[in-house]
């Protein structure tokens, strides 16, 4: 087993995983802390280190909201440490590793958290990469500053370093993809195989390096997981790039909000104040996201890969079944048609001749349409006539438990890392079997950028067929297994699907 590698830095040493045919390294520094005047600075290089580094916990978290101090569901489910450590030296990442030698070139997957860019972290315990692992995959899990000390921007930042003046938490992550490249062939890895992963802000952030011009030859393979949120009626996308002026007078009220005047006045205040601060300015303002600053980001990112004008990749995209769920009122003939004219224009019309846009649902007067089932519809429809590959999934099992959540946002985590034993949630015996067929799916797409093939048990599973209009399939993940679905889209979906791909256009 590989317990000890030798990283450009420096010696670390590793631990045996659960199962102790697998290591894991935790906390291997891949840039030098981001503090003081590396505090909204791209990422530095890595000091090196004598000895060997004992590698076998986390890293300190991100600063953010301190985890497992609410009742919702996020709490309950994995935010469940108060006590977790957390700091502002944070760039650390995590290596789970099945190979006895260096030289045997498994697939890797680098993995990129969710949270809105707001929190966070690798070490939640769905994250574990053990049994991803098990399956001859090297994982990596890099950590990212997030909030306002990944995504401020300010006058003067970009005053002072014209070249990197925003996005630092993105410019980690890209750092991360970069430390691979140069050092993953140590723990078994090929960097030529590498595909790149998230959920939610995760999968945003695949989506921004996908769009990055300067990550060329970094990954092959991208999984986008409940990020392509297009809102279909209300006209406004959730994580679409700001331009850099509009953000650095964001800054400069934060500044205010803050109590400083200048850059070094700001990078003098404590990480904790600077944190808590910024929890009070969320209350009654925007919080800091990825920003359009033409040098990391330089477009919204969909639209560009829509257009074609990202790397040439394998994309697997989805979401589950009932998140983010967009609602039409039906009851109102008035009301509707009112509401249908001021969302679709001219299209009004065609959208109320759809018999869907009235029906009644559940005796509601809803009809529920996911934005981010369209979207991702639309993309990998439009570059399938590219020639470029994309599968699209749908999570849609029951999710046990008191609260009856459905299969809310991130509920798929437990499954696609085959983790389900470290929930609390009452899974039986058919969610085991699922979660062990999606990793295998997840696998499979990480070694060929193709999801089918074989499960662990030697089985052919389910074909899953690219998607395409004119041979559309969704593997929807269900109670009883996996599912492909092949029928055309109802008429309801294509017209908002067909809707978004026009404002989509109009972006890119």
């Amino acid at each position: 087993m590989l317990r000890q590698v030798k990283t450009e830095n420096g010696w670390v040493r590793g631990i045996e995983a659960a199962d102790p045919r697998i290591t894991a390294f935790k906390g291997i520094p891949f840039a030098a802390p981001p503090v003081g005047k590396n505090r909204w600075r791209a990422p530095q290089p890595c000091d090196s280190w004598a000895g060997i580094r004992d590698c076998s916990r986390f890293a300190p978290i991100s600063m953010q909201w301190i985890p497992g101090l609410g009742d919702d569901i996020y709490c309950r489910e994995w935010h469940v440490d108060p006590e977790i450590p957390m700091g502002e030296d944070n760039l650390y990442l995590n290596i789970w590793t099945n190979a006895k030698k260096a030289d045997e070139k498994l697939p890797v997957l680098v993995w990129f958290f969710g949270g809105g860019l707001q929190c966070g972290y690798p070490a939640e315990m769905e994250f574990d990469g053990e049994r991803i692992a098990r399956r001859g995959i090297v994982v990596v899990t890099v950590n990212y500053r997030v909030g306002a000390l990944g995504f401020l921007t300010h006058p003067e930042i970009t005053k002072e370093q014209p070249d990197a003046p925003a996005n630092f938490g993105n410019l980690d992550q890209q750092a991360g993809l970069r430390w691979v490249q140069r050092n993953i062939a140590a723990f078994g890895g090929d960097p030529a195989n590498v595909t790149i992963a998230g959920q939610s802000a995760g999968g945003g952030s695949v989506m921004s390096q996908l769009a990055c011009p300067a990550n060329k030859g970094l990954f092959r393979n991208t999984v986008v997981m409940s990020a392509m949120i297009f809102d279909p009626y209300l006209r406004r996308e959730i994580g679409r790039p700001e331009k850099l002026a509009d953000a650095e007078k964001k800054g400069e009220d934060f500044f205010a909000f803050l109590g400083v005047k200048t850059l070094e006045e700001a990078r003098a205040v404590d990480a904790v104040t600077l944190q808590r601060t910024y929890e009070k300015y969320m209350e009654s303002h925007v919080p800091f996201f990825t920003v359009q600053d033409d040098l990391f980001c330089v477009g919204d990112p969909i639209a560009l890969y829509r257009a074609g004008k990202c790397m040439d990749v394998t994309m697997m995209a989805g979401s589950t079944s009932s998140e983010f769920l967009n609602t039409v009122d039906a009851q109102d003939e008035t009301g509707l048609a009112a509401e249908a004219k001021r969302i679709f224009g001219e299209k009004a019309d065609a959208f109320l001749a759809i018999p869907e846009s009235r029906n009644k649902i559940d005796g509601l007067g809803y009809a529920p349409v996911s934005g981010i089932a369209c979207t991702v519809k639309g993309v990998l429809a439009d570059t399938a006539k590219a020639g470029k590959k994309g599968y699209c999934y749908c999570f849609d099992p029951d999710i046990p438990g008191w609260d009856n959540p459905g299969t809310f946002h991130s509920s798929d985590l437990w499954f696609w890392f085959e983790t389900l034993a470290k929930c609390w949630r009452p899974f039986v015996g058919r969610h085991y079997d699922l979660a062990r067929q999606m990793c295998d799916y997840f696998c499979n797409f990480i070694r060929t950028g193709d999801p089918n093939g074989k499960d662990l048990n030697g089985e052919f599973l389910p074909q899953w067929d690219c998607w395409s209009d004119e041979t559309p399939c969704t593997m929807r993940f269900t109670g009883r297994g996996a599912v492909p679905e092949t029928a055309s889209l109802p008429p309801l979906e294509a017209f908002i699907r067909d809707r978004i791909m026009d404002r989509m256009r109009a972006i890119g």
